[in-house]
């Protein structure tokens, strides 16, 4: 049988753990503005975020099949000192990823273009309308992102 003791040192903490936690995350999630985001990189469809502290230098409207697509990010946010940028090409309208890269440790100097001493530079084979999106994650783990269409024939 279960003595009191054991009922009293495990099972109660349990219980009053998972009783406050559920009305702290019901609070929470009753202020307006807010809501749960698991996983903040992530893209959904039709979201659209553009901060025009971040501008994508370099992409076209248009390329060949056989055309590299390079570009280059200006960041004009003076609060970012350093971070790391994805640059990701997704198929217009849908979430399926094409293309990513990520360049690490990136850190502002009197304007520079990111990615410094690194190259983005893509080729994709298959017509169509892609999307990219450029995110720049600040080693204080705020987010900007931007992002720009183009099609390739």
């Amino acid at each position: 049988m279960v003595s009191s003791k054991l009922i009293i040192v495990f099972v109660l903490p349990i219980i009053f753990s998972i009783i406050f936690g559920s009305a702290v995350m019901a609070d929470i999630l009753q202020k307006p503005d807010r809501e749960l985001n698991m996983w903040p990189m992530s893209f959904s469809e039709g979201s659209s975020s553009h901060d025009s502290s971040l501008k994508i230098i370099g992409l076209s409207n248009q390329y060949l099949i056989s055309e590299p697509i390079e570009v280059q990010v200006k960041v004009t946010d003076s609060s970012f000192s350093c971070g790391d940028l994805y640059i990701t090409i997704y198929t217009s309208g849908n979430s399926d990823v094409v293309t990513q890269d990520g360049f690490f440790n990136q850190c502002l100097k009197n304007g520079d273009l990111f990615p410094i001493n690194d190259t983005f530079s893509k080729i994709i084979t298959v017509p169509g309308s892609y999307k990219m999106t450029v995110d720049l994650v600040s080693n204080k783990l705020s987010n900007i992102s931007t992002s720009g269409i183009f099609t390739i024939k």
